[in-house]
Parts: structure tokens; C-alpha cells; sequence
């Protein structure tokens, strides 16, 4: 066993580390504060190479691999979420579902414009009334004239109404007990797209409500075999959650940072209050379970590097991270006092921004079902 990270890695985590301090860190703040996506922070990161990370050189990705993914999704965590989960949905959801069940004609095609952030892809998967259930789904899609018909809807989609959003992969029913993937393009007649929703947190993002009425594309827009949709994106959302956990871990250190650095500096009885054993004890726990959630998120994307099976690692460190930097943020906001209750103080905006995780990508209860499955209960 050998838990050193190769220098590829530590390249990674300290570049991603740099450009959040240097250029998230600043803006963060502001950004939540006017609900303002950040698009020169995008094109920024698409510089970079972040958009497209695990995308093959040939398409214009970075080609690397899932461990770098992860560290770069926690650093940039670690000061933003908003910035995070864009990179995020973006990758995990949008685009790997063309890398990995699109035709060659179809990389081709669009994964030079996703994979260098020029474009962002979005997922539609989650319905108003197909949540965890999600092979319920109620968007329907029949083939006519060489062209599939569209009619449905989705919701808290992420990245599906940007000024530079290439299209969403939307699953639908195209037959009875039969789920596929197609590609909607943005500005496809029919297809409507809400204003921002208004967000607990995450308030940077972009999240919509999207509505398909009548809407045709062209039947090569097909992602993969008819059918196979259900398959194809229980397989997405299992890479998902590692990138999802990553971000239980960025938002816990990130937490960690901040009540540190809070409680070094706060004098309270003639000493800062990081000489009191009850704040110690806090910053002692977030700082150990923190070290073993982040080395369970590692443990995922190792096995999905080798091609091994990772589905129930992955699950494990998205349920374990996820329920981590709740109490991480909670722990660090109560070590703030009064002035973590403040917008003015990051902590409020990362206890907003936590809530999220817990819930999006599978809820900490479907994690629970998922990993019991895997444990053959």
C-alpha cells in the first residue's frame, strides 16, 4: 500500500489550490450574494483543462484520471461550491454520458466544445415527480418521421440555462418499461427553459426547470442503444458520487479552514478561544474525519482508475462525506459564534451551501439502499 499521491496529483492540487485562492476566493462572496454565474471563472478553468479533465486528448480533454478529478472538485470545493458543482454536473453528468455511450460521430462532434468548457452540458434526469425513483420517469419520447418527439419535464436541472449551455442529455420513456438518453439541444423549438430557481445555497449555480412540449431532434441524437437509458445512467451517477463526495470533503476542510484559522484569532477570558479543550475538541474531530472521509473518496476513484468495481466505495464516500461536512459545518460555524451568522463570514455560506449534498445525486437514504445492495441485504 502506498497512500503518497503521484506528482501528477500534487501538480493538480496545488494548481487548483492556487486558482482558488487567487481567483474563486475573491469573488465568492459576490457572486452568492447577486446570484451571478461566474462565466470568466468558467473560461478561466477551461484554460486550465478542468472542464473536460478525464476526456481523452483526442477530443480535446486533459486525459486524466479520476483521481485528479477528485482533488481538483475539492480544492475548488474547498473555497466555492457554486464554481465546484458547475465544474461538476458539468463533467460527471453532461458530458460523460457522450464520452461513454455517444457514437464516434457524436465525440466528434461535441466533445471538443464540452471537454473545453467553451460549452457547458447539463443532465436531465431528476422530475417533479421522478426524484429518487428515477426510473419513473413521465418524459416521453416516440419516434415519427426519422425524428424523436419530445414531451415532458424536468427539474433542478444544473448548467441547462447558461448563455453558453450547448444542450441537455434527457432521459425519457421511449416504449413501455423502456428508458433511453437523447440530446436536446439549447434553443430546439419546444423546448422551454425557466428562470434561475432561488436556492438555499449554491446560489451561484445555475439551476432550471425545464419543459418539453412537442420537441423534435433528430432520431441520431439517440445516446447508446434504445433502451439501455436506465442502465447508462445508474452507471453516470455512480462516477457522480465521486465527485459528489469530493465535495463533502472540500466543503468539510473548507469549514475546517475557516473555524481554525476563527478560533487562533478570537480572544475570549485573556486567550484565543483555541486553547479551550471544547473548541479543540471540535477542530480535533472535523480534522480526523475529514483525513478518512477524504481517503475513502480516494479509495473510490483508485478502484475507477484500475476498473474496478467502485459503485458501493463510491456510495460509502458520498454517504459518509456528505453526512461529515454537515457536522463539519455546523462545528465551525458554532466555533464562529454570533459572527458566523453573519453573510459577511464564508461560514454562513458554506452551512448554506452543505445542505445539498445530502440530498442531490442520491439522498443519504438511497445511499443507504444502494450500499445495501451491494451488501447483499
Amino acid at each position: 500500500m502506498n497512500y503518497d499521491l503521484e506528482d501528477s496529483h500534487l501538480l493538480v492540487r496545488d494548481t487548483v489550490r492556487q486558482f482558488a485562492l487567487e481567483k474563486v476566493a475573491p469573488v465568492a462572496e459576490e457572486l452568492d450574494r447577486e446570484k451571478r454565474f461566474p462565466y470568466e471563472l468558467v473560461r478561466e478553468l477551461g484554460e486550465l483543462g478542468l472542464m473536460g479533465m478525464t476526456i481523452p486528448e483526442e477530443y480535446g480533454g486533459a486525459g486524466a484520471d479520476t483521481m485528479s478529478y477528485a482533488i481538483a472538485v475539492e480544492e475548488l470545493t474547498r473555497i466555492d461550491s457554486s464554481v465546484a458543482i458547475t465544474v461538476a454536473a458539468h463533467h460527471s453528468l453532461g458530458t460523460l454520458p457522450v464520452f461513454q455511450f455517444g457514437s464516434d460521430e457524436q465525440k466528434r462532434e461535441w466533445l471538443p466544445d464540452l471537454a473545453s468548457g467553451r460549452k457547458l452540458a447539463a443532465f436531465g434526469l431528476t422530475e417533479p415527480d421522478a426524484g429518487s425513483d428515477a426510473g419513473a420517469t413521465r418524459t416521453k419520447a416516440r419516434l415519427e418521421d426519422g425524428e424523436w418527439v419530445v414531451d415532458g419535464s424536468k427539474i433542478f436541472i444544473t448548467n441547462a440555462g447558461t448563455d453558453i449551455t450547448w444542450g441537455v442529455v434527457v432521459t425519457a420513456a421511449t416504449g413501455d418499461g423502456e428508458i433511453s438518453n437523447l440530446v436536446i439541444p439549447n434553443g430546439t423549438p419546444g423546448y422551454e427553459i425557466s428562470a434561475p430557481m432561488q436556492k438555499l445555497g449554491w446560489r451561484a449555480s445555475d439551476t432550471r426547470e425545464l419543459s418539453f412540449q412537442g420537441v423534435r431532434v433528430p432520431e441520431g441524437n439517440l445516446l447508446g442503444e434504445r433502451g439501455e437509458g436506465f442502465r447508462q445512467f445508474l452507471k453516470i451517477l455512480d462516477g457522480g458520487r465521486i465527485s459528489v463526495a469530493a465535495m463533502g470533503v472540500g466543503v468539510a476542510q473548507g469549514a475546517f479552514d475557516l473555524a481554525f484559522d476563527y478560533a487562533r484569532e478570537r480572544h475570549q477570558f485573556g486567550q484565543p478561544i483555541a486553547k479551550f479543550q471544547a473548541v479543540q475538541a471540535k477542530l480535533v474531530d472535523m480534522a480526523t474525519e475529514i483525513e478518512a472521509a477524504r481517503h475513502l473518496v480516494y479509495r473510490a476513484a483508485w478502484e475507477k482508475d484500475l476498473g474496478r468495481p467502485f459503485a458501493r466505495t463510491a456510495a460509502m464516500a458520498k454517504l459518509f462525506s456528505g453526512e461529515l461536512s454537515n457536522r463539519a459545518v455546523n462545528w465551525a460555524l458554532q466555533i464562529h459564534g454570533g459572527y458566523g451568522f453573519m453573510d459577511e463570514f464564508a461560514i454562513s455560506r458554506l452551512y448554506r451551501d452543505q445542505k445539498i449534498l445530502e440530498i442531490g445525486e442520491g439522498t443519504n437514504e438511497v445511499q443507504r439502499m444502494v450500499i445495501a445492495r451491494h451488501l447483499g441485504l
